[in-house]
Parts: structure tokens; sequence; C-alpha cells
């Protein structure tokens, strides 16, 4: 009787797992469905986060972004919960998701902007628009583009980004927990930045209107006036 019951039980629980899979809806395989994980933290269409860490997506250039996710496969980035959500992915799937980003076009949100002396207020349009030649740090708009919204295909956009997120990239740099393959120009430039220069560089940039046209330059339209910090390299 113990075995006859036993088998019942064996039988009962197949059957109750069985009508349990039946009964559960089946998960549509969309790439949107696929990419739930990106979507939690940076928004529905990339748009970013609702906190200074968790950065803008959306109408990145696909280069960069598909640079990034091979970056922290590479663990030339570091934050772990990336480094483990990129760790399985192909090259075909992260163009992919990078491609699907790319071309979403949705409104900036608003970000609260970092108080500034007026010194630090100056020095940070200082940098920005023109540099430091006499430390060898170009202008931000040399490479990020005249209106900060990035360059085809793989320079990324400054405006939009808050306080918090672009002078913790900047510090990344400078401690090497970002990095990526050579030349690493971000990491020769933040070399030569102090940490005031860090936060009225940040500060400035998060307090500049997005432009009406916030899509990147088309490729080609800005050459870098440097080669890896070296300004006229």
């Amino acid at each position: 009787m113990r075995r006859s019951f036993g088998w019942i039980v064996l039988a009962a629980c197949a059957w109750a797992c069985a009508a349990q899979a039946q009964e559960s809806p089946a998960v549509p395989d969309t790439l949107q469905q696929r990419i739930a994980a990106c979507t939690s933290c940076h928004g529905p269409h990339g748009e970013g986060g609702d906190n200074g860490f968790n950065p803008r997506l959306a109408g990145k250039p696909a280069g960069y972004l598909v640079r990034q996710l091979q970056d922290f496969q590479k663990g030339l980035r570091h934050y772990e919960i990336m480094e483990y959500m990129v760790a399985p992915l192909d090259e075909a799937y992260m163009r992919e998701i990078a491609e699907y980003f790319a071309s979403q076009d949705v409104p900036y949100s608003p970000h609260p902007t970092h108080a500034m002396s007026p010194s630090a207020v100056a020095r940070g349009e200082q940098l920005v628009t023109k540099g430091d030649a006499a430390k060898g740090v170009p202008a931000c708009m040399a490479c990020h583009g005249p209106n900060l919204t990035g360059v085809q295909p793989d320079i990324p956009g400054l405006v939009g980004l808050p306080y918090d997120y672009i002078s913790a990239q900047l510090g990344s740099w400078r401690t090497n927990t970002r990095s990526t393959t050579e030349p690493d120009c971000m990491a020769t430039v933040v070399s030569r930045l102090t940490d005031a220069d860090i936060s009225a560089v940040s500060a400035w940039l998060a307090s500049r209107p997005v432009p009406p046209d916030a899509h990147a330059e088309p490729a080609g339209s800005v050459k870098p006036p440097l080669r890896c910090g070296v300004l006229g390299g």
C-alpha cells in the first residue's frame, strides 16, 4: 500500500505541474521582453532611471553603446550588475540591443542643478567650450560636438546628464574603474584635471539646456583636435 500511495502522490504532483504549465501564459519572444533587465534600470525606452546613476541610453550612437557593453564584458568598465548582465551576450545580440536604444527618440527629463560659485561656473564653461591648452586639455565640444549632443558613430552626447553621473564617470577614469580599449583618450584627458575641474565641468554640463535637436552630429562632421589629449595631434 505504501508503494501504491507513493505512485499516487507522484502522479498527482505530475498532474498539478502539467496543469500549472498549461495555465501559465507563454512569455513573448520579443526584443522588448528580452531587454527587460535593461529597461528596469534605464527606463522603458532607455530614457534614464529615476536617480543620477542610471544614465540615458535613448538616442546615444549605437557604436558607443556597443563599445560600452563590450567594455563591461572585457572588464574594462566595472559595475557588478552590468558585468553580470553582459557576460553571456554575443556580438550580434549586443549590437541589436544598442541599435534598439539608439533608435529611441523620447523627451529628456530635467535633473536638479548643482550649486556653483561664479569661479566654478567660469572654469566649467572654459573647459567645456575652450579647454585648457596649458594642461593639454581639449574642449569637451571639440570631441562631443558643438551642441554637446555627440557625434556618430560612437561619441556620446553630454547634455541632459545629471551632475552625479558625469562626475562619477570622470572619477571612474581617474580611479581606473572605467576604461576602454587603447587609445583611451578620456583617461588621458581626465588625468590632467583636478577634483575641482571635474566638479566644475560636471556642474556646468548638467546645467545646460537640451537643444531642440538633440541628435548626434553626422559622422565626419567633427574632427577632434587631439590624439588622446595631445592638442593638434
